[in-house]
Parts: C-alpha cells; structure tokens; sequence
C-alpha cells in the first residue's frame, strides 16, 4: 500500500493560493484516474485506487498546512503504511515557478507542513515531490505562500501539474531512486 499526500489548506479561500500546490498536483492525479476524494477520515479527504494490484490511498489533509502531521501519521498508522511507501507533494519557494524536485528524504527546509509531518513521522526519510512557487520578493513570507497566483502564474503551474501526473505515475511503478534521476536531470517542464 502506498499513500500519496498532496498538502495544501482547507478551504475555498485558498483553492489557488501558493500554498495549495500539492492539492492542485493531487486533484489533477485523481482526475486522471476518475476517482473523487469522497471518503473522509481523521481530518482528512482521500480516495483510493489500484495500480499494479497494489492499493494507493491519495490524501487531502483537511487541518491546516501546520498541522499536517497529524493527519498523516493517523493514515500510516491506521493503515500500517511503510514510511518507505509515503509521498508528499508540497510547495517551495527556493524553487523556481514551473520547476520541481524529488527528494527521497531532507530537511523541512523551513516548510511548516513538512515541519509537522517530520513531528510526527518521527523521521525526515519520507519522499516528496516539491513543486516551485518562487521566492516572495519585498513580501512577508506567509502573506506570499497565501497569497493568490496571478493568471500568468497559473499558465505556467498548469505545466507542472499536467506534467506531475507522469512523475507520480512513475514513481507508483518504479524504484524511486531511478525516478529521482531521471525527473531530476530535467526538474522544469
């Protein structure tokens, strides 16, 4: 079993903000696959899906983007889900807009999701996908990773999230290491 986990904040008022990047990239992925983030539990929206007769749970934590954590140490728990066999998709601002990386473990790098998740996990060697946002320029930093992207912003993010959905398939079907190496010589679309 493996649990993908896009991170992101609850809510209509931060559907297309900065900080909702892995919502956007896991909604795109369940849409591939025609599946809908119609069951909840502990605080959190997911759907499940087969791929190579291996069980994949995709997950929306519905706490806030600090609190992550909590959700997602309740589904490898309740699910005993190998912490080898987590994804999370999150936003970052030291990369550039458009671009991504994959990381098979590391640091938050100041990324209070990620913070929460390592908090609760218990560990920093859990993959993530992370999606670039650029950095706030002559901007507060939580005003910016709240803040709305612009139409023109959104033009380029739509690449990336369209793109993902072949990482993500990769991953689910590959050594991830492997998928690291490859996706990771490109890291823009």
């Amino acid at each position: 079993m493996k649990l993908i986990v896009g991170l992101g904040n609850p809510g209509l008022e931060y559907s297309l903000t900065r900080h909702n990047v892995g919502f956007m990239v896991i909604d795109n992925f369940a849409k591939k696959y025609n599946v809908n983030f119609n069951r909840q539990k502990f605080n959190g929206l997911y759907a499940e899906l087969t791929i190579n007769n291996e069980k994949i749970i995709l997950l929306k934590p519905q706490s806030y983007m600090n609190l992550s954590g909590e959700v997602v140490s309740k589904f490898v728990n309740f699910y005993k889900i190998c912490i080898e066999d987590i994804l999370i998709i999150n936003d970052d601002l030291d990369l550039p807009l458009g671009s991504y990386k994959l990381k098979q473990s590391g640091s938050s790098g100041g990324h209070n999701g990620l913070k929460n998740i390592e908090l609760h996990l218990g560990t920093k060697n859990y993959k993530r996908l992370k999606i670039g946002i650029s950095k706030a320029k002559n901007r507060d930093v939580k005003d910016y990773v709240l803040g709305h992207f612009s139409s023109s912003e959104l033009e380029i993010l739509k690449n990336i999230i369209e793109y993902s959905e072949n990482i993500l398939d990769d991953v689910l079907n590959y050594k991830f290491d492997k998928v690291m190496n490859i996706y990771n010589t490109k890291n823009e679309v």
